[in-house]
């Protein structure tokens, strides 16, 4: 394997990095096989460069250091369908003490797992005596809506700032990766669940085998698991290109989800196509073989899109290319024409996007973002300061460019005294086009 030791030169987390390098710990590993399967086949269809660690933000004292810079390379597999990154980066490093990312700051999200968790315990008929334990639960937002109905919860979470969040809300939470030793120990304690959620942590998880047969491991021979993750298809058609970076290892179809669950004795029963983050699965899959229509039907279809075959991701760089070109050329005439342009949102899609498309700060003055955690520090790669929202008001830039693109509804609502002030926002995807 391919290893990244060079890139060892700096990053947020310094201390972590320094203890890496002086044991000969690589910061990045290239796969050569599929990660689901094993197969030797892979085949590439997208290169985005060398591109800084999305959610790795900088102090003020990391901008005198030189940053990890890694490939982010996309591949596919053949023999079970699987799009996925080449890079493997150190969990350790991508999802570290200091992990940005708070759920509870959106608040749509908030409302779509609430609701999420309602249905979970009316059809599954959930109560005191039952077990809902979710993977990569973050800041307790999905597990409080069971706990108020008094249905004992487990979160498991290997991210410290937020974990601690929860943990100071009263939500038990392991601060650890969900490994195979953890699902076994969990296992021989008995801890076995109704429920096992895990929203949006499969794409993140390099060790799939042994991620989905810890899952089996604790689950009861009647429980289900409820899994949510972005949609392939959905990456396709509107070329969400600036989902990929070094967190999400893997870009699931229905095809290859089926064939990797299989390998561990669940079954798909139900899926259904959601909205939320540009458009993601959700799965519910369980020991039990009861397969519904609506997985035959999404199967049948990525057939006759032919997702099997490499053939149908040839026209996908062509198609983020123009992406790259449409929003430089834009944001080119507006600096040409004296516009100061600014951004929202310290997303780590932001990264790739950013990086992808070369804008720092000779095009891009600064980020705002709502969640306190980001505010004070730096953007990955570009550099960009990262301020508090009220920003807008105060320094009323002419154009922000929305880099959570996928919550454009809600953020436009939340800033529309700047709108009406006369700010414009740029929406990059799946064309730059201004709101």
């Amino acid at each position: 394997m391919d290893t990244g030791t060079a890139a060892l030169a700096g990053v947020a987390d310094i201390t972590l990095v320094k203890q890496m390098t002086m044991t000969e710990q690589p910061l990045y590993e290239t796969i050569d096989g599929c990660r689901s399967c094993g197969s030797r086949r892979i085949t590439p269809v997208l290169a985005l460069g060398q591109t800084a660690l999305a959610d790795l933000l900088l102090t003020e004292a990391d901008l005198a250091n030189q940053e990890p810079i890694v490939p982010l390379d996309v591949v596919f597999c053949p023999d079970c369908c699987l799009v996925q990154i080449t890079e493997t980066v150190r969990p350790e490093v991508l999802f570290h003490r200091d992990y940005p990312y708070f759920s509870s700051v959106i608040s749509s999200l908030m409302e779509h797992t609430r609701k999420n968790a309602l249905e979970l315990i009316e059809t599954r008929k959930l109560d005191q005596t039952s077990l809902v334990v979710e993977l990569a639960s973050n800041d307790g937002y999905m597990l409080q809506n069971f706990m108020e109905r008094g249905i004992p919860v487990l979160g498991i979470d290997p991210a410290n700032a937020p974990a601690q969040v929860a943990i100071a809300k009263g939500v038990p939470t392991l601060i650890e990766f969900f490994r195979p030793e953890l699902a076994q120990r969990l296992a021989a304690e008995g801890k076995l669940a109704d429920v096992v959620i895990a929203n949006n942590v499969l794409a993140h998880v390099a060790n799939l085998n042994g991620f989905v047969g810890g899952i089996a491991a604790i689950l009861k021979p009647d429980g289900t698991t409820s899994i949510e993750c972005p949609y392939l298809v959905d990456l396709l058609d509107k070329c969400e290109f600036d989902t990929i970076y070094h967190q999400h290892l893997c870009f699931f179809s229905v095809l290859a989800l089926d064939k990797l669950f299989r390998r561990h004795g669940l079954y798909i029963n139900d899926i259904r196509h959601l909205p939320i983050h540009g458009g993601s699965l959700r799965i519910y899959a369980g020991r039990k073989e009861n397969v519904q229509d609506s997985v035959r039907a999404m199967i049948a279809d990525e057939r006759s899109r032919g997702l099997d075959k490499i053939d149908a991701y040839a026209a996908f760089g062509a198609k983020v290319d123009a992406v790259r070109r449409d929003l430089t050329g834009l944001i080119a005439e507006l600096k040409a024409n004296g516009k100061r342009i600014a951004a929202y949102g310290a997303a780590a899609k932001g990264t790739t996007m950013l990086s992808y498309c070369g804008l720092d700060h000779h095009t891009i003055e600064y980020v705002v973002d709502k969640n306190a955690f980001k505010q004070g520090r730096y953007m990955p790669g570009s550099r960009l300061p990262i301020y508090p929202p009220e920003r807008l008001l105060q320094d009323a830039p002419d154009y922000v460019l929305l880099l959570p693109w996928n919550f454009a509804d809600e953020i436009l609502g939340q800033q529309a005294e700047f709108r009406a002030r006369g700010g414009k926002f740029i929406i990059p995807i799946p064309s730059a086009h201004v709101a």
